[in-house]
Formats: C-alpha cells, sequence, structure tokens
C-alpha cells in the first residue's frame, strides 16, 4: 500500500491529528484553565475538515462554512477567557489555541489535496512551535534589534535587488552580467552570514576552536589573524590557538568548494578530489598538533567573534573587486595566455581570493579551460596560505607561529605540487 492510496491518506489523516492533539495535551498539561483542543478533538477537527473538502472540493464552500462556524466558537472562547490569568501569572491573551484548532481543522484538507511531505511538514512544525514556547521567547529576548535589521536587508539584497539586475553584460570588457556580480556577493554573504550566526548564537562560550573552525567559513585569513593576536596576547590559550590558525584554513577548502559549486559544477567536480584532499590533510595536521600540545595547560578562553558580514559597503566593495579581476583576468589571459592567469592568481593569493575565485569560476564555462582554472585556483589557495603563514608568524611570535605556519607552509607546497602536476598533465573533465 503506498501512500497515495485512500486508506494510507486517512490513515495518516488520523496519525497527524493524534500527533498534533497529543503534543497539545501535552503542553498545556499544567494549565488550570479548560481549553479546547487535544488528542480526541484534533484528530476530529481534521476529519470534519477533510469531510467537508470531498464534498465541494473545487469551491471549499462547505470547507469555508465549517472554517467560519469554527473560527466563530473560537472567538467566543477567545473573548470568554482573556481576561484570565494563567499559571504563570500572566494574562490569556495568546492566540496559540485558537491558531493550533484552525491548523488541526485545516490537516485534513491538505493531506487529501497536497503531497504527502507538505502535511507533515505543517503538522512538525506546529508542533515544534508550540512546545518550544520558552526555547524561543529566550532566543527572541537574547537576539539584538541590529541582526534583526541584518536578516533584513539580506532579505533585501537577495529578494529585491537581485531579480532587478540585468542579466546581460554591460561591457565588452568582461562578460560577467549585473546579475552574476551580485549573485557571487551573495553565495559568499550567505555562506559568511551563516557562519557568523553560528558562532554568535550556536557556538558555546569559550569554545575557540568552534569559533575558529566557524570562521574558516567566513574568512580564514582574517581567522587567522584575530588567533594569532590571541596566542600572543593569552598564553594560556596557545594550544587552541594554533589548532584553530589550521583548522581555519581547512576549512577554507570546502567554503570554495561550496561556492564554486553555485557557479561552475564541472569545475567544482574536478576540485572536489585536491580540495577536500587539502582540507583533510588541514583537519589531520590540526587534530595531530591538538594532541602533542595535549599535555599543556590551555583554559580555551573565549575568541572575538567575526564581525557582521552583510554591511552594505562591505558587498559594494567586494562587488568591485569582482568586476575588477574579471577584467583583468580577461586582460591577463588575452595579452599573456596561461601563464598570465596564473602569475594574476599567485598575486592576488595575498589578498582576498574569493572575487577571483568566482570570477574563474565565470570564466571556466566559457573560452578558458577547467583544467586551467583548476590550477589557478590551487595557486591562488597556495599564495594565500603563505600569506597567512606570515601573518602568524608576525601577530604571534616567532616560537608560537612557528608550528601552524610551518603546517601552512606544507598545505601550500601541497597545493602548488597539485597545481603544478595539472598544469602538465591537465585532468579532462
Amino acid at each position: 500500500m503506498t501512500i497515495d492510496t485512500p486508506v494510507a491518506r486517512f490513515l495518516l489523516l488520523l496519525g497527524l491529528g493524534f500527533f498534533f492533539g497529543l503534543a497539545f495535551e501535552e503542553f498545556y498539561a499544567s494549565a488550570k484553565q479548560t481549553r479546547p483542543g487535544g488528542v480526541r478533538t484534533f484528530p476530529m477537527l481534521a476529519l470534519i475538515g477533510a469531510l467537508l473538502y470531498r464534498l465541494d472540493p473545487a469551491r471549499l464552500l462547505p470547507l469555508s462554512v465549517g472554517l467560519l462556524v469554527l473560527g466563530g466558537w473560537l472567538a467566543c472562547y477567545y473573548w470568554r477567557h482573556v481576561g484570565e490569568i494563567d499559571a504563570e501569572g500572566r494574562p490569556n491573551v495568546g492566540l496559540m489555541v485558537p491558531l493550533c484548532n484552525v491548523l488541526a481543522y485545516l490537516i485534513g484538507p491538505v493531506v487529501l489535496a497536497e503531497p504527502p511531505w507538505i502535511a507533515v511538514g505543517i503538522t512538525v512544525s506546529g508542533v515544534l512551535l508550540l512546545t518550544a514556547r520558552e526555547r524561543l521567547h529566550g532566543f527572541a529576548r537574547h537576539i539584538e534589534s541590529g541582526e534583526i535589521l541584518t536578516a533584513g536587508k539580506f532579505l533585501v539584497l537577495s529578494g529585491l535587488v537581485l531579480p532587478l539586475l540585468p542579466d546581460q553584460p554591460l561591457t565588452s570588457l568582461t562578460d560577467i552580467t549585473p546579475h552574476q556580480v551580485w549573485l557571487a556577493v551573495l553565495a559568499v554573504c550567505t555562506v559568511s552570514y551563516a557562519s557568523y550566526l553560528l558562532q554568535r548564537y550556536v557556538a558555546p562560550a569559550g569554545a575557540g576552536l568552534w569559533v575558529a573552525l566557524l570562521g574558516g567559513l567566513y574568512s580564514s585569513t582574517a581567522t587567522t589573524i584575530v588567533l594569532a593576536r590571541h596566542a600572543r596576547a593569552e598564553p594560556s590559550a596557545l594550544r587552541h590557538a594554533q589548532t584553530g590558525i589550521i583548522l581555519a584554513t581547512a576549512v577554507m577548502y570546502l567554503r570554495l568548494l561550496i561556492i564554486i559549486g553555485i557557479f561552475n559544477r564541472s569545475l567544482a567536480l574536478g576540485l572536489a578530489p585536491m580540495l577536500l584532499g587539502l582540507s583533510a590533510s588541514g583537519l589531520a595536521i590540526a587534530g595531530l598538533w591538538y594532541w602533542i600540545t595535549g599535555a599543556q595547560t590551555d583554559h580555551g578562553s573565549s575568541v572575538r567573534r567575526s564581525s557582521n558580514p552583510l554591511e552594505l559597503g562591505t558587498a559594494l566593495v567586494f562587488a568591485g573587486f569582482f568586476v575588477l579581476i574579471s577584467v583583468v583576468s580577461a586582460w591577463a589571459r588575452s595579452q599573456y595566455g596561461v601563464t598570465g592567469v596564473y602569475l594574476l592568481a599567485a598575486i592576488v593569493g595575498v589578498s582576498d581570493i574569493d572575487p577571483f575565485v568566482l570570477s574563474l569560476a565565470e570564466h571556466a564555462t566559457g573560452d578558458m579551460p577547467v583544467s586551467v582554472g583548476m590550477t589557478a585556483i590551487l595557486i591562488a589557495t597556495s599564495s594565500n596560505n603563505l600569506l597567512k603563514a606570515g601573518y602568524t608568524v608576525a601577530f604571534a611570535g616567532g616560537r608560537s607561529g612557528l608550528a601552524p605556519a610551518a603546517a601552512l607552509g606544507l598545505l601550500a607546497a601541497g597545493g602548488l605540487g597539485v597545481a603544478a602536476w595539472l598544469a602538465n598533465f591537465p585532468v579532462p573533465i
């Protein structure tokens, strides 16, 4: 029996109504007031909703009348009990009880009219929102108003600005379109913003390694500088800082692979074994170093988290770099061929490599061979690792920064070795 048979949908309807009612009754078990709904009422509401839907599935007139009747009764209940005080001494003005009853009523029509996953998803979401009241209210009290504004900015940048930008090149200097430029900005900002939120609200306080791991998704260069300074300022946290520097670079390879995959699947598939191998090597080196230095006293003190990555100025600067590097890459290839692209890759490694990597991901879809893009990206990451090794020694001090700098040097050497092999023996994609 499949889930699309009438019997299966009928059983699913009853099961979801019973599950929702059970969660409702359990949540309000300690309440002194009698509340409409529960393990019997919700399956009954779901059955009634399904029956009324079946009577007129085209115009939904019986279902609408039933919804109005249920809403009127719930309005009377709410008006009668709105002035009461609940068990916690707060006014009984919440709308969760009426809303849960309406949702239980609509489960029936949804099970009959939509794919099963929609009904299951709606019911589970309703249960989670009902039972997670304290956690959600605590989160709302904990979050800053600036974070809400930032989330609004992200929605504007992705849902409003992106669709309005033209998807045609504006200049003959590059075939990159404004839509592609802004899409690249959003791709990097999304990964960075997710990392920022995890660092701020999920990573445990004082978990330096977690912050370093997530910092690699944000910016391995910025994370390296922060941790190197932290190692010098707090010698007790040296072990975590040194390991975190290596971890951030190991995660950088994964971040680049994700971003490349958004724009160029063939390039991402070609780079996957190399970037995953370098990432695994970095994780192994970090784990080995953490184990070797395990005898040291380390309090794992907290590390300053990254700043919010969704500032408009930062996004515009990134867009500018992306366009500039795209133009320079096209010029270098036309004037100096593949050698010019490789030289540019080594140069941009001393700065933010994301615009260069994304530019290669876009150009590799055209006249640039995929193997050339793979080699150039490996050169850029290796150059960036050498830069971070220099930052580590400079900000952490000679002895404190020597071990992580050596690890970054090994990863750079590995990347350059693979790049040299690719340049001589291109891999067909």
